[in-house]
């Protein structure tokens, strides 16, 4: 299990807190390799922490996004998405828990931060969860609740998949609540 170190948010950054069910709705899958790769692209390479129980997304945003997004964020507290700001504490991964960890239930860096300082364009994380909301009110018999991460075997074979038609809602469509 990788450590964590717990920092104060509002400062430097901020976090926008995504059930695990909204991002497996765009990724179509619950393997972290899929999911990992989708909110790479869709945040195009803003850091992301993944709390693999729930699991749970935490997008890095600039420490201004809880102030700004206050109506947006009040549309998505039905879907549990909260935007975490001054007076709340996040726990981030060392920086080489990039992995999926195969044995506990560990935090790890679902997107990587590229450098100090880089975060999550605040309207790419925006139309990530419209897309998510979107994607659960057309296939919500699929994805009920945040289902578990289910990681490929060895073999290359999915453990757990919806299905291989490929994302219902491409995120980068749509203008976003912002």
């Amino acid at each position: 299990m990788y450590g964590l170190a717990m920092l104060s948010l509002g400062a430097l950054f901020s976090a926008v807190r995504i059930p695990g069910r909204l991002v497996q709705a765009v990724a179509v899958s619950t393997d972290p390799q899929d999911i990992d790769a989708v909110l790479e692209e869709a945040l195009q390479g803003g850091p992301v922490i993944c709390d693999v129980r729930g699991p749970r997304y935490y997008a890095l945003v600039p420490p201004s996004v809880p102030r700004t997004w206050r109506e947006a964020v009040e549309d998505w507290q039905s879907q549990e998405v909260e935007c975490l700001g001054s007076g709340t504490y996040l726990g981030v991964p060392v920086l080489d828990a990039v992995d999926f960890p195969r044995r506990g239930n560990g935090s790890y860096w679902a997107v990587p931060m590229a450098s100090a300082g880089s975060l999550c364009r605040p309207l790419s994380v925006a139309r990530l969860v419209a897309a998510g909301v979107h994607a659960l009110d057309e296939a919500r018999a699929l994805w009920p609740t945040d289902a578990p991460l289910t990681p490929r075997l060895a073999s290359g074979t999915a453990v757990a998949s919806a299905h291989e038609n490929g994302p219902p809602f491409g995120v980068n469509e749509g203008p976003g609540p912002c």
